[in-house]
């Protein structure tokens, strides 16, 4: 597709990063109070309707109804794998082996994402790509580390959390090759509505099944964490999944994967000023590596 101007792709994705360490800020508090999973499902409705709006106002329907078979089958199936399987493997993860190592295994989603992007779209990634790949990832890693360092501690890490890391990885990078093949042109709003609606399909039948919609209507009634939760649907299904979708239309998906990995760098600003935590010169290292990597896939 052509970009609409130079390095559409790329910008869109470090504001897909930008948008998710906000949302990361305040679906953390909101979980804390209400529960991961409640949260999850209570975004997605809340990003439905955010949708519904933006969609009637530019494209003047509140639904995708015209959308093509192709574009509802593999945004459809990008859906239930990004939203629905990809974050149930990621919220147990978390569980079962802290944030740190979660979010350590989340950096493996730009290089499985240009694997599975030259695998299924032919996408090849030249050297500086891949010079540029290496130092964000670094860059992260160092940040993810160094921020995360005092969770977990120094016991064993369970087989069955690191396999559910990894899933939420997969997901994710699945999730979005899928997305950039399921689009072919198709506005990012209406294509991230249709993601959308089936990641709440696949929540709602989970939560039929294990019977959680009690501790959903519970959560609902908490309105401090409704406006943390709505705050975050905003930055997160609404903005940055829409901003993603715009990303892996104009760049190579690994590339994009990879500015969006950017996350864990951008949020250490906030963290200082808002949260007020202490960063390291090491975690400051590591942001000027990932900045570094970046400058390198804009080349």
């Amino acid at each position: 597709m052509e970009t609409p101007f130079p390095y559409a792709g790329e910008i869109a994705a470090i504001a897909t990063a930008t948008c998710w360490a906000f949302t990361a800020i305040a679906f953390e508090s909101a979980g804390k109070r209400v529960g991961s999973l409640a949260v999850n499902q209570i975004r997605l409705v809340i990003a439905f309707l955010l949708l519904s709006a933006m969609c009637w106002i530019t494209r003047g329907t509140p639904l995708p109804t015209d959308a093509t078979a192709h574009n509802w089958i593999w945004l459809g199936a990008s859906g239930i794998v990004g939203f629905t399987l990809g974050d149930l493997c990621l919220f147990r993860a978390l569980v079962e082996i802290g944030s740190r190592v979660s979010t350590l295994l989340m950096a493996l989603v730009p290089p499985l994402t240009a694997l599975i992007g030259w695998l299924a779209l032919g996408e090849s990634l030249g050297p500086l790509d891949l010079a540029g790949m290496a130092l964000t990832l670094a860059g992260v890693v160092v940040v993810i580390l160094e921020r995360k360092e005092d969770e977990a501690g120094r016991r064993k890490l369970p087989v069955r959390g690191l396999l559910l890391g990894l899933g939420g990885a997969l997901g994710q990078a699945v999730g979005l090759v899928m997305s950039k093949h399921g689009m072919q042109g198709f506005s990012p709003f209406a294509s991230t509505q249709i993601r959308v609606i089936a990641g709440i399909a696949g929540f709602t039948l989970i939560f039929a099944v294990i019977g959680w919609w009690p501790r959903v209507l519970s959560a609902i009634r908490d309105s401090r964490a409704m406006t943390r939760t709505a705050l975050g649907a905003v930055f997160g299904p609404f903005l940055g999944v829409s901003l993603s979708l715009v990303a892996v239309s104009y760049t190579k998906a690994g590339v994009a994967a990879t500015l969006m990995a950017l996350s864990p760098v951008i949020i250490l600003a906030p963290a200082c000023l808002v949260m007020k935590e202490r960063v390291s010169l090491r975690a400051i290292g590591g942001a000027v590596v990932a900045v570094a990597g970046t400058a390198l896939l804009f080349l």
